[in-house]
């Protein structure tokens, strides 16, 4: 449904997207992550036709980018980052205009409004200026409009930035289901490391390179498995036995820990090694698993949560400095 091909974009002598390749299949959820500055929405811009490549090529549903903007226009759904609603007209009057933009029959609009709405809990809202309505539900009625025209990929450009964990969860459930529903293709950023958990693949992007592209699993993988933290009667000597079996082994101060593949497997036979030495007797036990926060972490020296910060005041300056240079 996706391919990009070597594709870059160069403002000024600044390379902001250095020949990035991927392809996501018809249906798939792709994230694509990565610190402010790194090229997240420079390619987003690019492949929903908002900005043209400097190289490369993409094609969106076979449709190349550069050729077929108004095609890509009627194939792709997008959620901004900033709000886009008009908060002075009601849900319905946001509605019928968007479906002007795209010239949707009055029958189609209302049977697509009427399931869309029902499907985030906004149908009771919908004579109600939006003006009146909570963040959550702003988003809830963005991600409508984005879908209105029957897309067969929606964009997501930081979609839970600033909302509840609760209504964060929403979000992502009802994206969930229009992907089972309709085969929808997602192509999705945010500053939320677990919520990249819905994913079939992850792409992280650093420096305007694509640093790595996988599945969530094999991305938690790649650094090196579960860390189990035992805390025993003597954890230098505990660290001494273990080290003699092989093991990759590390004191710190909550005790020694270890790392291994299967965590779960590892700690009752650590507890049977070490009890049958009453100086080495556990007395406690963690198990950590791999996170996705641990692979951002690995692959880019910083945590995507740090970069979240001032997020919104980053985009608008970056924005100030793109118009600067189309002036």
């Amino acid at each position: 449904m996706i391919e990009v091909e070597k594709l870059s974009r160069l403002f000024g002598g600044v390379t902001a997207v250095d020949g990035i390749s991927f392809e996501v299949e018809s249906g798939e959820i792709f994230g694509f992550v990565g610190p402010n500055g790194a090229g997240k929405s420079t390619t987003i811009n690019m492949l929903c036709t908002l900005l043209k490549p400097s190289g490369g090529r993409a094609r969106i549903d076979g449709q190349d980018i550069v050729v077929r903007r108004d095609g890509i226009r009627q194939s792709i759904g997008l959620v901004f980052q900033d709000p886009t609603l008009d908060e002075r007209l009601t849900a319905r009057q946001n509605l019928q205009f968007t479906a002007r933009l795209y010239d949707l029959p009055g029958k189609v609009v209302e049977a697509r409004s009427k399931e869309l709405l029902e499907m985030v809990a906004l149908s009771e809202q919908i004579d109600r200026p939006v003006k009146t309505f909570s963040g959550g539900m702003k988003r809830r009625l963005e991600i409508v409009l984005g879908l209105l025209h029957h897309p067969k990929v929606l964009f997501l450009d930081e979609p839970t930035i600033g909302l509840d964990p609760q209504t964060r969860r929403q979000i992502w459930d009802y994206v969930v289901h229009m992907r089972a529903a309709e085969g929808l293709t997602v192509f999705l950023t945010t500053h939320y490391m677990d919520e990249t958990e819905i994913c079939d693949l992850i792409a992280i992007i650093d420096y305007g390179r694509i640093v790595a592209c996988d599945t969530p699993d094999r991305l938690k993988a790649s650094i090196g498995g579960d860390v189990v933290t035992l805390r025993t009667g003597d954890d230098a000597v505990a660290a001494a036995v273990l080290q003699g079996r092989g093991l990759d082994v590390e004191r710190n101060g909550d005790g020694v820990r270890v790392r291994v593949e299967r965590g779960d497997e590892f700690i009752p036979q650590a507890v049977r090694l070490l009890d049958a030495d009453g100086r080495t007797a556990v007395r406690g036990v963690s198990l950590k698993r791999p996170t996705l926060d641990d692979v951002f972490l690995q692959l880019t020296g910083r945590a995507i949560r740090d970069e979240g910060a001032g997020a919104d005041e980053q985009m608008r300056s970056r924005r100030m400095q793109h118009r600067r240079r189309q002036a």
